[in-house]
């Protein structure tokens, strides 16, 4: 099947052909990282992780949602999401791949992974991290491939890949869990010292996650012959709205705890977020606007009049998805380290050659995407004819 990721017309080599040209120039910019350094990042010795483990974080999230179209389909029975859950599928194995390759240009030395896996360390939260994610992986690539082969086949799936996608379902909550384990189980730094961190972070995933799918089916609806079924739509929709209240909820109840309690380890990384600290306050417009965005995306789902009005719908998944990179792709990593443990707030802004990486990274992943769907529009192209 992967031969038909390799025919299309000019529109299609022309999007190849763009995704590409920023693959090469965020390369180039990679090699220039690995002769000179992480020098070349705004990473320092108080920051020490920036943009590219924020990115990780919330991609993880991305990642994870697929399970938000494969559990009711799968568990439940519900066929209205027989169309979306390849996509879905196909959404997390492009997240995933996008999560290690943050992951590998963030090390210096790219080359001490090999370490983790020749030295295995079961009490370090890294190890299970890249056990978790590199299984996600796998799984999803077995399902999508085993059942998009049967429907090319016009079969019935095989008895045997049921437990296997039975099995994905509790892994994709893993993976989201053990990356918040990750941050919560670092003593150090009070701002993600939280019991209540691995629950926002599922609560977040499963708004981000839908909300970028529904836009992708909307997309493909539009420049080709897929339908992914008004019922798919609206059901997707309801789910981004009510992980979304749960996600503003959950951040309330920090809010709440921190400021009510006035505890300063927490209220200062608070302050440096939505005030600025010390001069320091390039994240405080983002913050609000971040915040901005979600009453407004909350406005229009929670309506069903609104959520229902294609338009609005639109507008409410780029807000929710906007608002929750913000908070979670950049925000929540950088306020970790600032202040830092001995007070002092460190400045932090991602270099140009940095951002150039990271949008060649997001562009290897829309070039997966692009294929894998491609592929899924092929094979179900084949089954109608």
């Amino acid at each position: 099947m992967l031969e038909k990721a390799l025919t299309g017309n000019r529109n299609y080599w022309l999007w190849v052909g763009f995704l590409l040209v920023i693959m090469g120039t965020g390369g180039a910019c990679w090699l220039w990282q690995y002769n000179v350094g992480l020098t070349i990042t705004g990473l320092s010795r108080d920051v020490v992780w920036g943009f590219y483990i924020a990115q990780f974080t919330f991609l993880v999230g991305v990642a994870a949602s697929a399970v938000m179209v494969v559990l009711p389909y799968y568990l439940h029975n519900y066929k209205a999401f027989g169309k979306m859950t390849i996509l879905g599928e196909f959404l997390a194995i492009a997240s995933v791949i996008m999560c290690m390759s943050f992951i590998f240009v963030d090390m210096g030395m790219p080359n001490r992974i090999f370490n983790v896996f020749l030295h295995p360390t079961p009490n370090s939260m890294m190890f299970w991290d890249i056990v978790s994610l590199g299984g996600y992986l796998l799984l999803n690539l077995l399902i999508s491939w085993v059942t998009l082969g049967a429907e090319r086949r016009d079969d019935p799936p095989p008895r045997w890949i049921k437990p296997i996608i039975l099995l994905s379902i509790p892994w994709a909550v893993s993976i989201h869990t053990v990356t918040a384990f990750l941050y919560s189980g670092l003593a150090a730094r009070p701002f993600w010292l939280t019991a209540i961190l691995a629950p926002r972070f599922l609560a977040s995933a499963f708004s981000a996650g839908p909300a970028l799918l529904i836009l992708l089916a909307l997309v493909l609806r539009k420049i080709s012959s897929f339908e992914p079924g008004k019922e798919a739509i609206e059901k997707l929709a309801e789910i981004v709205t009510y992980a979304m209240c749960i996600n503003v909820f959950f951040v309330l109840m920090e809010l709440f705890t921190a400021l009510y309690a006035d505890i300063p380890e927490h209220v200062h990384h608070l302050q440096f977020l939505f005030k600025g600290l010390e001069g320091e306050g390039n994240l405080a417009p983002l913050m609000w606007l971040s915040i901005i965005l979600a009453v407004v995306s909350l406005v229009l789902l929670i309506n069903p009049r609104t959520r229902r009005n294609e338009k609005f719908l639109i507008f409410a998944c780029v807000a929710v998805f906007v608002s929750l990179w913000i908070d979670k792709g950049l925000a929540m990593v950088v306020a970790g380290f600032v202040p830092s443990p001995l007070g002092h707030v460190a400045h932090y802004a991602p270099t140009a050659p940095e951002l150039l990486i990271s949008l060649a990274i997001y562009a290897s992943g829309l070039l997966i995407i692009t294929g894998l769907y491609k592929i899924a529009l092929e094979v179900r192209g084949e089954i109608k004819t």
